[in-house]
């Protein structure tokens, strides 16, 4: 008896609707641990990378010093990207000034620009793969229970064919039915406490990205250094804006 109400024998009394609900919460529950354990990884090193970078990036003393690390192929996380990217428009702009359609606005809007779409493009980036996550923890729990419904329909069949209620004859078709909530509260759980995690963690990141692209305008704009994490100011020797000797102004003569 015991042989005969194994996991095994769950498996092979299961049709081919029953199998399509335990394919699916199989399928759910994959992509949701492997998009968990990658994010989670992801997350980390993103971690550890940013804050290596602030931590030389305030530590410097002028923007060619940070440029210059940059170039040295530093910009493997958000606040590297979005601090190169801040440079690149600067020295863009003092290039060619107002005849990009681009650089329409002044330098200051097109900075501003700049790290808007720096800033949204990371939003983007980061909540990649949380669909997937919050699908698997909303649609399980229902997947299950349409097993399980399945699972007590049978054992109404099985009691209705045999004109009795026996154990042995509604063991099987409850058994499926449990198992079916059971494989469904467990793809759903851990989906929802990941996705909570992700999206608490999202806008810590997102704020502190934010932060420092505030700081970093003023810093390019004004030539003033604010940590806003440790909220003091300090002097910064701004690189001189590169100009073309074609488009020089020329000296006033006296």
């Amino acid at each position: 008896m015991e042989k005969g109400l194994g996991f095994s024998n769950f498996l092979t009394q299961l049709d081919g609707v029953g199998i399509s609900v335990l394919v699916l919460l199989l399928a759910l529950s994959v992509a949701s641990w492997y998009l968990i354990l990658t994010k989670s990884i992801s997350n980390f090193l993103a971690g550890k990378r940013a804050d290596a970078f602030l931590k030389r990036f305030w530590s410097a003393s002028s923007l060619q010093e940070v440029n210059s690390t940059l170039k040295d192929g530093s910009d493997d996380n958000a606040f590297a990207q979005l601090a190169r990217q801040a440079m690149d428009a600067a020295v863009d702009s003092e290039k060619h000034g107002l005849q990009k359609l681009a650089a329409a606005g002044g330098a200051s809007e097109f900075i501003t620009r700049v790290l808007r779409n720096g800033l949204d493009q990371e939003a983007t980036r980061v909540e990649n793969g949380l669909t997937v996550i919050a699908s698997a923890g909303s649609a399980a729990p229902y997947i299950g229970l349409f097993g399980t419904v399945w699972g007590i329909y049978h054992a109404l069949v099985q009691i209705g064919l045999s004109g009795q209620g026996t154990l042995d004859k509604v063991a099987g078709p409850v058994g499926e039915a449990l198992i079916m909530t059971a494989l469904g509260l467990a793809v759903a759980i851990p989906a929802v406490l990941a996705y909570n995690t992700f999206v608490r963690r999202n806008r810590i990141w997102l704020a502190r990205l934010d932060s420092f692209a505030h700081d970093l305008f003023v810093l390019i704009a004004v030539g003033t250094k604010t940590n806003s994490s440790a909220g003091d100011e300090r002097s910064l020797r701004v690189v001189a804006p590169i100009i073309s000797p074609a488009v020089a102004p020329t000296e006033r003569r006296s």
